[in-house]
């Protein structure tokens, strides 16, 4: 798979990148550098069980939370803004069905649209990845297999539409926070006719995605779901795209987070299916005569 896909064929194996495994990894100084294959935090996975973030919709009279899609669609948008790296909703999607899930004791992977995410470090993969082979991850916080292309769950399409939103919103804000600060002939970079616009994009495409994830997250409706992956994906990676030309040379390097947005986004383009299969239900929804 050529850059603007989530991964490359690997003859050695697994991933060659590595980075830290903690929650807001990409505020610290050289977060994701490469030096070896990237492991599973387990005790952020345990806390973030405690918090009851996979147990979000198990009902309370089973011990979860009692939430619904809305909810869980806010605190997975923040989970995408702070690069929160795992098979996260995997592990969601498994929590009152698989021992350990909600309480962040199991870590949980799932064949998904033809990829697994952390398939070395879970506990339990639910789909068969007997046929799993090892990828080169363009993101170096999540280590990738391919598998044969399966049906995807639309839940895990809206989560992952819910991530690319926070991806996008955490763009948005970096972009103008630079453009404010930076200087060139004396005045701020934002000044400047073409950053602005620049600036206006990814705003505009982050509010856009913003009203139809949440929407979706409310309806539930297949085809609602299928638009706003649509306008996440394009959101988040055009987004962050645009971001890293505000910042110039600097955007590329181990001390910003932004490079690294870019590389989870793309990856979170060929989960569930990815656009295309997005696209075809969409279609499919919208022809004369459907339902």
């Amino acid at each position: 798979m050529g850059p603007s896909g989530a991964g490359g064929d690997d003859a050695a194996g697994g991933s060659a990148y590595a980075g830290a495994a903690g929650g807001g990894v990409a505020g610290r100084r050289g977060a994701g550098r490469a030096v070896g294959a990237p492991r599973l935090d387990r005790g952020l996975w345990r806390v973030l069980g405690d918090l009851g973030f996979f147990a979000l919709r198990v009902p309370e009279a089973d011990g979860g939370v009692g939430l619904g899609l809305p909810e869980a669609v806010l605190v997975f948008e923040e989970a995408g803004r702070v690069l929160l790296p795992g098979p996260l909703i995997a592990t969601h999607l498994a929590a009152g069905a698989v021992p350990g899930a909600a309480t962040g004791e199991t870590v949980v992977a799932a064949v998904d649209g033809g990829l697994v995410e952390w398939l070395a470090e879970a506990d339990v993969v639910r789909g068969d990845a007997t046929a799993a082979v090892p990828l080169r991850s363009l993101d170096p916080l999540t280590p990738l297999h391919r598998v044969p292309v399966r049906a995807a769950d639309p839940v895990a399409s809206l989560l992952t539409a819910a991530e690319q939103l926070g991806t996008a919103t955490r763009v948005c804000e970096l972009a103008a926070q630079h453009a404010r600060a930076r200087q060139q002939f004396g005045r701020p970079i934002g000044t400047f006719q073409a950053v602005a616009h620049l600036c206006a994009g990814i705003l505009v495409r982050a509010e856009t995605a913003r009203a139809a994830v949440y929407a979706a997250a409310v309806t539930a409706d297949p085809a609602d779901i299928a638009a706003a992956r649509i306008l996440a994906d394009e959101a988040a990676v055009r987004g962050a795209r645009d971001c890293l030309q505000v910042h110039g040379g600097m955007g590329f390097t181990w001390e910003s987070e932004v490079h690294l947005h870019l590389k989870r986004a793309w990856v979170r383009t060929q989960r569930a299916g990815g656009v295309t299969q997005s696209e075809e239900l969409l279609a499919a929804a919208l022809a004369p005569g459907a339902t």
